[in-house]
């Protein structure tokens, strides 16, 4: 066709992508307001609004309705879309990562990190065993058995650190001594997931073909890296954003998404890319002149998150449709209980060890079972790079969801059995104090003065006397 009679159809196109693009997010803002009415996270409900969106119409209206409302141009255009919001809402993940908050005490986040890593990683390992002794040649895939177990390892070991964090704010722990520790360990046990993933991204292009494509690749991604943070420490570059966010968000997404568009054109995924170009943003202030990047890096993560639904909905559609039929219980049950058990057992030991009591260490186990929106992102990693096939995708994206969605139940059940609350006002979820009650008045007895306390115990100091309180006093 010429292209006098394709410019017609480009406004068809762009509006029903359009509408198509729009009716995504009200679908992601009902998900999200239909999990808060039930008080679960809201990402859970946009997550799961997008994943089932797709297999659903397809499911009641079949496949010809599917393809008038959402035709392949269309699709392509969103999978576009969603690959931008993914690229852009990572680099302010791991420039967070980077720039994480550690103030739990050394002993306590290694011993933790150790805990909440090797067991998972070792789970990993066993449902890789479980793939293998069923004979589930379609979770098992055609990936190199390297690669392939690596990888499955450390979709078993993620802590998603901004659903965590969220977690912690909604439940008032933020100063609390296990919401410090996880938080911490999150951020150590998902940079080295990174290198891990990129690890097993790189086992599977092994092959004397793929091996050299994926090299370029990180080389790559790490010089542009190198570049970007050389360029954006300079004094120069400084003086000329300090006080324009917007052209700083504008430099710092467009850097990243064509470097990850260009690392995936050499044969790596282009997670890589973004995660190189988030953790090169500078973090730390050493000059006079106001920090821009911080500010610049919360947009373009913002803008990234507006557009993670349409990644939520398009991966539905094109993994998820498939995978439903080919995917066993017994897979589905093995890595929901092998997912479950690895960060409640390796939590609760890590924090054992780190020398946390045994109410805190359970709550810090619980917390580390919070996968969310980062798990998302390491399985699309994992199936875009022939790694994971569909049907252990929808296994782990199950678990996933059930592991996100049972902290909050899991953190209420260890509240409830250590107690109503903790000696000095502490509520047990170490979160916001409680108001201490006001003594009670004693009784005059023949004993001592009225004072409001009782008589001294013989050998020992006498107490100091309490001042009356008054009825309003603040």
């Amino acid at each position: 066709m010429e292209l006098h009679g394709l410019l017609p159809l480009l406004p068809l196109r762009l509006a029903h992508t359009g509408a198509a693009l729009a009716a995504v997010l009200l679908l992601a803002a009902g998900g999200r307001a239909l999990a808060r009415r039930v008080r679960l996270p809201a990402v859970i409900g946009e997550v799961t609004a997008g994943l089932l969106a797709g297999p659903a119409v397809l499911a009641l209206f079949g496949a010809g309705f599917f393809r008038q409302v959402l035709p392949e141009p269309v699709l392509a255009d969103l999978k576009v879309l969603g690959q931008a919001g993914l690229v852009l809402f990572l680099v302010g993940l791991t420039h967070r990562l980077r720039a994480g908050d550690r103030r739990a005490s050394r002993r306590a986040l290694s011993s933790l990190v150790c805990g909440a890593l090797l067991v998972p990683l070792a789970a990993g390992l066993l449902l890789v065993a479980v793939i293998g002794a069923t004979g589930d040649t379609a979770a098992r895939g055609t990936a190199p058995f390297p690669a392939f177990v690596v990888m499955v390892a450390v979709a078993m070991s993620i802590t998603a650190v901004p659903v965590l964090s969220r977690i912690l704010v909604d439940r008032g722990m933020t100063e609390s001594a296990a919401g410090n520790l996880a938080l911490g360990a999150a951020v150590v046990i998902d940079g080295i997931g990174w290198v891990l993933l990129t690890l097993a991204i790189g086992l599977g292009a092994g092959e004397a073909s793929g091996l050299p494509g994926a090299g370029r690749a990180l080389l790559f991604a790490a010089v542009v890296a190198l570049l970007l943070r050389w360029v954006l420490r300079g004094a120069g570059m400084r003086r000329v954003l300090a006080g324009r966010p917007l052209a700083a968000a504008l430099l710092v997404g467009s850097v990243a998404l064509a470097t990850a568009l260009e690392t995936e054109h050499l044969g790596l995924t282009a997670v890589v890319g973004a995660a190189l170009v988030g953790l090169a943003v500078p973090t730390d202030v050493r000059w006079a002149a106001p920090e821009p990047w911080a500010p610049a890096v919360a947009r373009v993560s913002r803008a990234g998150l507006a557009l993670t639904p349409v990644f939520f909905v398009v991966t539905g559609i094109t993994v998820l449709t498939q995978a439903f039929a080919a995917a066993s219980w017994t897979l589905v049950a093995a890595a929901l209980v092998l997912g479950l058990a690895g960060k409640l057992v390796g939590g609760y030991a890590g924090a054992r060890a780190g020398g946390l009591e045994k109410a805190e260490a359970l709550r810090v186990g619980a917390l580390m079972n919070t996968r969310g929106l980062t798990e998302l992102i390491v399985l699309q990693a994992g199936h875009s790079a022939g790694l994971l096939p569909a049907p252990l995708v929808l296994a782990l994206i199950v678990m996933a969801l059930v592991t996100t969605a049972a902290t909050g139940p899991l953190l209420g059940l260890v509240d409830r059995t250590a107690g109503r609350r903790a000696p000095g006002g502490t509520p047990p979820g170490g979160g916001r104090p409680v108001p201490a009650a006001r003594p009670e008045p004693a009784r005059r007895t023949g004993a001592g003065p009225a004072t409001g306390q009782a008589p001294p115990v013989p050998g020992t100091a006498a107490q100091p006397r309490l001042r009356p309180l008054r009825p309003n006093a603040k």
